[in-house]
C-alpha cells in the first residue's frame, strides 16, 4: 500500500485532494484551551478582530484567524473552535467519495476564567512548562463549566448538512486521578460518525457490520495509551481500527488531517489501506513520517513535503 505525509495546514490541503478521492476521514483534532503542541499563537487576536469593528461573539474566517497568528484549538473562546473546525471539515467534503465516511474524536474542556495551557498534557497535569491566559466570560462561559464542546460541535456538524450516524463513547478506564474533589472525573471522550447527506432518500454509504466490536454497542472500552515523541494524544490502535475496516473498504483511502505521530496511518496500511495524513507540527509530520517508512520497508524519504501556506 502507499501512504503519504504532507506538512502544513489541513484547511490549505484539504483543498488540494482530488474529489471523491478518500473513502474515510478519521481524526482527533486539537482539544479546545488546553494545549500549544509546540506551536506559537497570537494571545492577542482577540483584540485584533475586535479592533477591526467585530463583536467577540462572531467567529472570524479560520483565513483570517490563522494570517493574524491563530492555532486551531487556541481560539480565544470556545465558539470560535467550534466554527474553525467545521469550516476544516467541510473543505474535504468534496473529497470524500459518495458512500463514504467521517470519524472525528473529539473530548470536553471546562471553562476557568484564567486557563491553564500546556505544550502537552493534560490541563493542570505533569510538571511542563505552562502558560495561562484569560478566556472572556459570558453566556455559557462560566467558571467550572463543562462547555458540551462535542454536542457543540455535533450540531453544528449537522447545520452543514452531515448525516450523525452514531456517537460513540470512548470510556477511558485508566484516566488519572484529578486534584478536584467536588466533580467526577472525565472518563470519557466522542467519536462521532458522519455520512453525507443523500441527494435523494435516505443516504447509503460502506460500512462492513463484521468488523465493528463483537458487542456492537456505541460504548466502547480503550486504555488510553501513553504518547510518542512528546505527543499524549495518542490514538489507541484497538479504538482505531474497528472504524478504518468498518468503514474503508479494503484497497480504499484513509485520510486523517490531524495526524499527529501517525497512528491512524499506521493502522490503515496494517489493513490493507491507502493513508494520507496531515499534520502541523513539523515534529509530529516528521515522527508520522518515520513511522509509515518502518511499516512500508523503506529507508529513503518517499513523502512529498508541503509546507504551510
Amino acid at each position: 500500500m502507499t501512504a503519504e505525509v504532507h506538512h502544513g495546514d489541513a484547511y490549505d490541503l484539504m483543498a488540494d485532494l482530488e474529489p471523491e478521492s478518500v473513502n474515510l476521514i478519521i481524526t482527533s483534532p486539537p482539544y479546545w484551551g488546553l494545549r500549544t503542541y509546540g506551536l506559537e499563537h497570537n494571545n492577542d487576536i482577540l483584540k485584533e478582530w475586535m479592533a477591526e469593528g467585530h463583536d467577540k461573539e462572531d467567529s472570524p474566517p479560520y483565513e483570517w484567524y490563522r494570517d493574524h497568528g491563530g492555532i486551531l484549538g487556541l481560539e480565544p473562546l470556545p465558539e470560535w473552535f467550534v466554527d474553525h473546525l467545521v469550516e476544516i471539515l467541510q473543505r474535504g467534503a468534496p473529497a470524500l467519495t459518495p458512500d463514504g465516511s467521517m470519524w472525528i474524536n473529539i473530548g470536553d474542556t471546562y471553562f476557568a476564567r484564567w486557563a491553564s495551557l500546556r505544550q502537552d498534557g493534560r490541563q493542570g497535569l505533569g510538571d511542563n512548562p505552562r502558560e495561562r491566559r484569560r478566556t472572556p466570560m459570558g453566556g455559557h462561559r462560566q467558571e467550572k463549566q463543562l462547555l458540551m464542546i462535542p454536542a457543540r460541535f455535533a450540531i453544528a456538524m449537522q447545520n452543514h448538512r452531515w448525516i450523525l450516524r452514531n456517537d460513540l463513547i470512548w470510556h477511558k478506564p485508566n484516566v488519572p486521578p484529578r486534584p478536584e474533589r467536588d466533580r467526577l472525573r472525565l472518563a470519557h471522550e466522542h467519536l462521532f460518525h458522519f455520512v453525507k447527506r443523500a441527494k435523494e432518500g435516505r443516504p447509503k454509504y460502506y460500512y462492513d457490520f463484521s468488523q465493528v466490536e463483537p458487542d456492537a454497542r456505541d460504548v466502547v472500552t480503550v486504555n488510553v495509551q501513553s504518547g510518542t515523541n512528546g505527543h499524549s494524544a495518542t490514538f489507541p490502535p484497538r479504538l482505531v481500527t474497528p472504524r478504518i475496516l468498518s468503514s474503508c473498504p479494503p484497497g480504499g483511502t484513509v485520510l486523517d488531517p490531524f495526524a499527529g505521530t501517525g497512528t491512524a496511518l499506521q493502522v490503515a496500511i496494517n489493513n490493507g489501506r491507502r493513508a494520507i495524513g496531515f499534520e502541523l507540527s513539523e515534529t509530529y509530520s516528521n515522527a508520522a513520517r518515520e513511522k509509515v517508512r518502518q511499516i512500508l520497508g523503506v529507508t529513503e524519504n518517499p513523502f512529498e513535503d508541503i509546507e504551510q501556506k
